[in-house]
């Protein structure tokens, strides 16, 4: 049996969605949904320099976030364009 994870975004993270057009919102909210059962798909890559900092891609748009193994939590760090997270 899978566990499944909670995902949680940041207050940044959850004003930079809100910011966004409805239809990239939906994808994105999409991503988050399967990252809830699998939180390292096999397009994800690690942040360097860090251990459980992952960043995948939806479309133009990037989404950082932190997976909390023991206690099944993704922690939604950034969400947005590449020129403004990588910053």
């Amino acid at each position: 049996m899978t566990a499944t994870y909670e995902v949680r975004l940041a207050r940044r993270a959850a004003r930079s969605l809100a910011s966004l057009e409805r239809r990239e919102q939906q994808r994105i909210r999409a991503a988050l949904d399967i990252l809830t059962s699998n939180p390292r798909p096999p397009n994800c890559v690690a942040w360097q320099g860090e251990d459980c900092v992952y960043r995948v891609r939806v479309g133009d748009y990037r989404i950082v976030y932190e997976v909390l193994d023991l206690v099944f939590l993704i922690h939604v760090v950034r969400i947005g364009h590449p020129r403004e997270v990588y910053r």
